[in-house]
């Protein structure tokens, strides 16, 4: 299960999103042919990527910023891509360009520290843009809990598009992360880091919180009812008939 369009539009151009986008696929470009070098890959992780035994020792504090412009896999950039596309206009039509910046930024070292708490002498480089991320979902569901998601459920070789409110997507996916962490304490194996998406999550909707008090608070849920400020897009479910030649 996996969110593909959200129905809120942004009402100014998303450019820190669009850069973010293009630094985080830049970048991964870059060092795309240390992916036939196991060990090389591995050094440049543990270089660069956030370990958190060195975190704790209080060196290589750098590692914070640069870990979250890194990714482990095609399939890791283009999901947390897909994710920043959906959910970082919105935000950052709120909060303004620079705002958003800062909010991202932000989130992204706090999910690291997140992931640091859990296991604070792992040696294994943690890597990825999904905590900043994870903020921006949770600032999301602050802001529009019941905006509307597209989401996509592949069943083996079905799938389904579903619409969904945002808070049923996002505290679903939230709850995957908790569950997850939970049964990953202890371990230092490479793999997901749960509690850096957990922990991204839950700094983002403290960070939102300032604007959403800006914004009116419990009455600017009553305001808009949960939804975007602004009309939502309604893609509409018609399939496209075509018409076949006789």
């Amino acid at each position: 299960m996996f969110p593909i369009r959200d129905h809120n539009p942004s009402e100014r151009t998303p450019y820190v999103t669009y850069a973010l986008i293009a630094l985080n696929v830049v970048i991964f470009a870059i060092y795309w042919p240390l992916f036939n070098d196991e060990r090389a890959l591995g050094t440049f992780f543990a270089t660069w990527g956030m370990q958190p035994n060195e975190i704790s020792a209080g060196t290589d504090l750098y590692t914070l910023v640069t870990s979250m412009f890194l990714h482990g896999g095609l399939m890791h950039l283009a999901g947390n891509m897909l994710f920043l596309w959906i959910f970082g206009d919105n935000l950052e039509d709120q909060m303004g360009h620079i705002g958003f910046l800062v909010f991202y930024l932000a989130a992204g070292v706090g999910a690291d520290i997140g992931q640091l708490m859990a296991n604070a002498q792992s040696a294994v480089p943690v890597v990825g843009a999904s905590g900043a991320i994870a903020g921006l979902m949770g600032g999301y569901l602050l802001l529009f809990p019941r905006a509307k998601v597209d989401i996509i459920i592949i069943f083996i070789i079905f799938f389904k598009v579903f619409t969904v409110p945002a808070w049923a997507m996002l505290g679903v996916w939230f709850a995957l992360q908790l569950f997850n962490g939970v049964n990953s304490l202890g371990g230092d194996a490479v793999g997901v880091a749960y509690w850096a998406h957990a922990g991204g999550f839950v700094i983002g909707l403290l960070l939102c919180l300032p604007l959403w008090h800006k914004r009116g608070g419990a009455n600017y849920w009553q305001k808009t009812q949960g939804h975007p400020p602004h009309p939502e897009v309604d893609y509409g479910s018609r399939v496209p008939v075509v018409k076949r030649d006789k």
